[in-house]
């Protein structure tokens, strides 16, 4: 039995008392000292004991106690016992986290203060959706190694409405989610079906959760159709991912009295650019401008300056905007539309640095070196008014091609675009030197006709001018990491962590396949990585090793703990350049304002766990961000693909799975399946070490990077998936190897039957052509199996 401690800390010991007192008119003891005062009595304290403990007796303060209470619940800091007494959530005995649901069943608890996830069996996710935050306590650890977690309390509910299909069966209805990660389907009584037919696209409100014993109940609230409008893969995608879209009412209150001129009274007080030549550089089609850049030669160098949009002078704490803007967590970027993190009085007005007139900026003075070294930082508050917006492509034309028409257009800031672009050269340099890593990515965008119907998909040319932004941003990004760390104040850092050592481990039993090494023994850096990159550049295998080198590494996210950003060989990151889109920005922003006021860590109105839990929420709303987007760019894909059946085309394979190759079309830049059952000339063997599929018999290998010729078999616009097969018996580039040796077949080598033995892929109501609900589930199940293509892991704009 735990021994209760005799002297409890005193009330007025609390060592935030000035800052409850500056945040609340009538504070009451802080978040941490009352952890610390359930620590120091070393058992839980019931409510009363609580109060008794720490000298409250005002009805008002009982009441601000009680709701703070539940917001650390909410939080995962406390948890209530049976005997409905107050415990703290500590990572020894109960962790608190988020659900990252799979859509094979199975899930992970992502912990609010950082660290490995944890495992959750199938039996555990029975009462759980994706995104329901939880506290858990470690189960034990399974033959892998992980750490497996058992549910002791739901803490919130994330998902409140689906979107998704609606079958009938025995007259009842059941929706299944459009969202992957949602593996529940929803039973809808029949009294609450509100007129919606089998197959028609719905959204259902839950009023029943899941629990270990039932499955979650609904009813419609919106029958959206049977075929989706151009557009709709949007509003589906919203819908799914629950993004909020409205405004609410006291957002709306709150941006009434704002028009599109910054007031006199704000430009008090600042550094005045005006006189600048400061100008934006952004795409051709960016409505939101939140950076602004400046260059001069300097005797040792150059001096930059990078000015960010001062959103925080609008977006306070505490007020209905910033909920919102939390809520939201960043902007969302679809093919045909965006859901701003900002009303567009203030991300489209106010913040954003429109040409010839007057902004509220913070500005980021930067000297840097010949050798592209920064060797002195300044920021500071201040007015501006940028001279010119201008596109990637007129900077790349006038300061790379030296376009003689824009040259003289722009001829009063042409020099300054010239000492920028010797700048971004210098940076460049500089970043070699440090052994950043730079994948050779393609990105695409949608280009749709009048009618709003896709029309094509094109790549996304990156020009010098794109490189040259970017080398700006990361340089004004570092100097704030850095401005926390010398003045040793918590913050938000964007880290990327080091490779786990499985994944390491893999890769090199890859590498040395192919007689390659990756430098840097146990511990690889990300110059040993670029190392590998240069040495390979020539190889006509590049893209395969790339890609495995780029799965090998993790994905960057927001921490309170600097980490450091890996793939950037940065010892310090986070994110400064975009509090117009990107709420840890925002909250960036705030703290270098309190560092400029004299502030310290002490009286700072952040705590490290609010920092942490601000950072893990935005985490997770870019990934909510990343899954909409894909899911709406999925669905383009496949309807332009409609009217290609039986077309074929040259591709890359991308993928290599147990269940099939993955390929990227050159042409259209779609990706497909080729499912196994389409490879009907042989039995195939997976190797996951090696990427490939090798023939039992014919010793045929598909790996990732070769060249395929194929044609469009099926297009499945519900699935979102394509199907290809294969033109002729082989592969253009299929190798043949010696047959091997007869060994055991293991799990991850796995015998796959040809496609004559094998049932087929969905079945059909004869009478309507539609897949029965039977047949649509387990199409939905093995559709869940189909795992794509890891990410980068290193966003571009990091």
């Amino acid at each position: 039995m735990t021994k209760r401690r005799s002297t409890p800390p005193a009330q007025n010991t609390d060592p935030h008392r000035q800052r409850e007192a500056r945040k609340y008119a009538n504070p009451i003891p802080s978040r941490e000292f009352i952890l610390e005062t359930l620590a120091h009595h070393g058992a839980p304290l019931a409510f009363d004991e609580l109060v008794t403990t720490l000298g409250l007796v005002d009805e008002p303060d009982l009441i601000a106690l009680e709701r703070r209470l539940g917001a650390m619940i909410r939080d995962g800091q406390l948890v209530r016992n049976r005997n409905q007494a107050f415990c703290p959530v500590n990572s020894r005995d109960l962790i608190a986290g988020r659900v990252i649901g799979h859509p094979d069943g199975f899930g992970f608890v992502r912990p609010d203060e950082g660290g490995d996830d944890l495992y959750l069996y199938p039996k555990e996710m029975r009462a759980l959706f994706h995104g329901d935050r939880v506290v858990v306590r470690v189960a034990g650890r399974d033959r892998r190694g992980r750490l497996e977690a058992a549910v002791v309390e739901i803490l919130e509910r994330n998902t409140r409405s689906v979107v998704g299909r609606l079958y009938k069966e025995s007259g009842v209805g059941f929706v299944v989610p459009d969202h992957k990660r949602l593996t529940h389907d929803i039973i809808i009584p029949s009294d609450r079906l509100a007129g919606a037919e089998q197959g028609q696209i719905v959204v259902a409100d839950i009023t029943d959760q899941p629990t270990q014993r039932t499955q979650p109940i609904g009813r419609i609230r919106e029958v959206l159709g049977d075929h989706l409008a151009p557009g709709m893969e949007t509003d589906i995608a919203i819908r799914a991912h629950n993004l909020p879209v409205e405004w609410p009412a006291e957002v709306l209150a709150e941006i009434a009295g704002l028009t599109a001129e910054v007031p006199e009274a704000a430009k008090a007080g600042r550094v005045d650019l005006r006189q600048l030549p400061l100008v934006t550089i952004d795409g051709a089609d960016a409505r939101d401008f939140d950076d602004a850049v400046y260059c001069e030669r300097k005797p040792k160098g150059w001096k930059l300056l990078v000015c960010i949009a001062d959103v925080s002078s609008y977006v306070r704490p505490g007020t209905a905007l910033d909920r919102e803007a939390h809520a939201r967590g960043n902007s969302v970027y679809f093919p045909d539309r965006v859901i701003p993190m900002l009303p567009e009085v203030l991300s489209n007005g106010l913040c954003s640095l429109n040409p010839h007139v007057d902004r509220l900026c913070m500005a980021a003075e930067l000297y840097v070196n010949r050798e592209g070294q920064v060797t002195r930082t300044r920021f500071f508050e201040a007015v501006m008014r940028s001279q010119a917006r201008l596109t990637y492509d007129q900077v790349a034309a006038m300061v790379v091609e030296g376009d003689g028409e824009l040259c003289e257009r722009f001829a009063d800031i042409l020099p300054h675009l010239h000492e920028l672009y010797q700048l971004y050269q210098a940076l460049q340099a500089a970043r070699a030197t440090r052994g950043a890593i730079d994948f050779d990515t393609t990105e695409t965008k949608f280009l749709f006709n009048q009618q709003g119907r896709i029309e094509s998909v094109v790549p996304l040319v990156r020009n010098d001018a794109h490189k040259l932004i970017e080398e700006c941003m990361l340089a004004a990004n570092v100097a704030a990491a850095r401005q926390f760390q010398r003045k040793r104040l918590p913050g938000i850092y964007r880290i990327h962590d080091l490779p786990r050592q499985e994944k390491l481990n893999d890769l090199r039993e890859f590498l040395a396949q192919l007689a390659l090494k990756l430098p840097g023994g146990e511990q690889p850096t990300a110059a040993d990585y670029a190392q590998l990159l240069e040495q390979i550049k020539e190889r006509p295998d590049r893209r395969l090793i790339q890609t495995v080198l780029l799965r090998s590494m993790q994905q960057a996210m927001y921490s309170a703990e600097n980490a450091g950003h890996f793939g950037l060989a940065f010892e310090a990151y986070t994110h400064f350049t975009s509090p117009i889109r990107r709420y840890p920005d925002l909250v960036v922003h705030r703290l270098i304002k309190h560092l400029l006021a004299g502030g310290t860590a002490a009286d700072l109105d952040y705590t490290k766990t609010e920092l942490q839990q601000a950072a893990e929420w935005c985490s997770g709303t870019e990934r909510r961000a990343d899954e909409a987007t894909r899911d709406a760019e999925d669905w383009l894909k496949c309807e332009f693909m409609q009217d290609k059946l039986g077309e074929k085309f040259d591709g890359t394979i991308t993928s290599v799975n147990s269940f099939g190759i993955f390929v990227e079309l050159d042409a259209v830049h779609v990706d497909g399946l080729v499912h196994i059952t389409a490879l009907d000339n042989d039995f195939y063997h997976f190797d996951p070490i090696g990427h490939r599929l090798q023939g039992e018999r014919t010793g045929t290998v598909y790996r990732l990077g070769d060249r395929l010729r194929v044609q469009v078999a099926a297009v499945n616009l519900d699935e979102r998936k394509i199907d290809f097969v294969l033109v002729g018996p082989t592969a253009k580039s299929a190798r043949r190897v010696p047959k091997p040796t007869e060994a055991p077949l293991t799990d991850a080598k796995a015998k796959v039957k040809p496609k004559s033995k094998q049932r087929a892929a969905t079945a059909t109501n004869p009478s309507s052509g539609k897949p029965t609900p039977s047949a649509a589930k387990k199409a939905r199940t093995r559709a869940n199996k189909r795992k794509r293509s890891a990410s980068n892991p290193v966003n571009r704009d990091d």
